[in-house]
């Protein structure tokens, strides 16, 4: 097996495709679309964003000291895409992409209705880093679509809502599952023999 090596860059994909809205004000409100966006820590539930500076919803963040974090579905690829390569100065994103803002339980900035979860989040540190700032944020609360909630286990189902993800430049939904965390070490159910019994 022989391998390339390339410059250092970064490489780990895929990645979540968020839309992540913020603006305490109608008039600010905004939608920055964020692929650099993961969990950090259990407790308390903590989340990190990264932006570029010059981006128009950085300052808002920054200011706000929040945001929320919008999952995309299949539904969803048009909006993200396009709040991903308009800016904010320029366009209302919620009135073009026929989005709808709708109040967070825990936070000035809105949620978008048409998501099927909405993490609210505020800001509690950021680092400068070089061309992007992290932001790290503690999760204050999560909204999500009762849709998509199983009454028989009372889980959330998010498979059902088509998530999508992004990889080298282009979106992708989900593949098949093909295993569930700690099924490499779990027993296998069926007939063994011992001592000449089948149990």
């Amino acid at each position: 097996m022989s391998k390339i090596e390339w410059k250092a860059g970064n490489m780990l994909y895929p990645l979540p495709a968020v839309m992540v809205s913020c603006g305490t004000q109608p008039t600010e409100y905004n939608i920055i679309t964020i692929s650099w966006a993961g969990t950090i820590n259990t407790d308390p539930p903590m989340v990190s964003i990264s932006i570029r500076e010059k981006r128009h919803s950085f300052k808002i963040i920054k200011e706000a000291g929040e945001f929320v974090i919008n999952l995309t579905t299949e539904n969803l690829a048009y909006a993200a895409d396009w709040c991903g390569v308009k800016s904010g100065r320029d366009v209302n994103k919620f009135k073009e992409m026929k989005l709808t803002p709708v109040p967070a339980s825990k936070i000035s900035t809105p949620l978008i209705a048409e998501s099927p979860v909405n993490i609210e989040c505020k800001v509690k540190q950021v680092i400068e880093l070089g061309t992007h700032h992290l932001f790290l944020a503690e999760v204050v609360a999560v909204n999500a679509d009762e849709r998509y909630l199983d009454k028989n286990t009372n889980k959330f189902d998010l498979r059902q809502t088509n998530p999508i993800t992004y990889l080298h430049g282009s979106y992708y939904t989900l593949g098949e599952k093909i295993g569930r965390f700690g099924y490499s070490v779990r027993k296998k159910k069926g007939k063994r023999k011992d001592a000449g019994k089948e149990i």
